[in-house]
């Protein structure tokens, strides 16, 4: 039981050793494996921030003649995490329109689900790339030579490539449900426009294209994320199985010629 203390306590004073030795190599980030990171680093900010900085609202116009017969705006406000069933409809305020309680009418779907986890990932990913670079930048030696390291990467990169086409993949069918929940459909959908005395007009939407864009930042960073697969992989033992011994066969002592 001792020697094996002993040896834990060797390997993490080695540890410590390494993590003390923090020097800034700015020559990653000319490398591949680098350049990519950051650019997986900014895509990551650009992919939450244009999905969770959403907020929206849409439009009808409603009159009901000959006791309203001027249109009024009636309003319905939503944004991320685009819970629609809990965005309700506001009249102008302290006017009555065609004596409709429009604040118990709400749109219709839940879309959290998709938006959160497709935001909520993006995050992760953005905190992952700074560690990275960190590794990268003030640990070059420490992730060079070790064999873990490397091979974590490499299956994080694996995991995230995948997952980024999933929640991307999700949120697109999302937004387009979104689309269509907020759009010129909701005038057939409101039970009052419905009725004989109550004429519902489309008015407008708030433009989506943030959101489009959110969209294409989740297949970009896919893209990234699958193309720089390759550059850990060659960082990784699977590669080059045999890096504790390249040292020695550059220069030196050439190999024995045999009898």
């Amino acid at each position: 039981m001792a020697p094996n203390f002993y040896l834990v306590r060797q390997r993490i004073s080695r540890l410590g050793q390494r993590m003390s030795g923090f020097q800034i190599n700015l020559n990653p980030l000319k490398e591949p494996l680098g350049f990519i990171k950051v650019l997986e680093w900014l895509a990551s900010i650009f992919a939450f921030a244009t999905c969770g900085g959403f907020k929206g609202q849409t439009e009808i116009q409603a009159s009901c003649p000959p006791t309203v017969t001027e249109n009024k705006t009636i309003t319905a406000v939503f944004g991320y995490p685009f819970r629609l069933n809990e965005a309700s409809f506001q009249p102008p305020p302290g006017v009555n329109v065609c004596d409709v309680n429009w604040k118990s009418l709400v749109l219709i779907g839940d879309y959290s689900s998709s938006a959160q986890f497709y935001v909520t990932f993006a995050v992760f990913v953005f905190l992952y790339c700074i560690a990275a670079l960190l590794l990268y930048v003030g640990y070059t030696s420490l992730y060079l030579d070790s064999r873990k390291l490397p091979m974590i990467d490499f299956v994080v990169t694996l995991v995230a490539t995948f997952l980024w086409l999933v929640s991307t993949s999700a949120w697109a069918k999302a937004l387009t449900d979104i689309k269509i929940a907020t759009g010129h459909n909701i005038v057939q959908e409101l039970l009052p426009c419905k009725k004989k005395e109550v004429l519902c007009y489309f008015g407008s939407v708030t433009s989506m294209g943030s959101l489009n864009v959110s969209v294409i930042f989740g297949f970009l960073n896919m893209i990234l994320w699958g193309g720089n697969a390759w550059f850990v992989y060659k960082e990784t033992s699977l590669h080059s199985p045999s890096n504790t011994s390249a040292p020695h066969s550059q220069g030196g002592i050439p190999p024995p010629a045999g009898i």
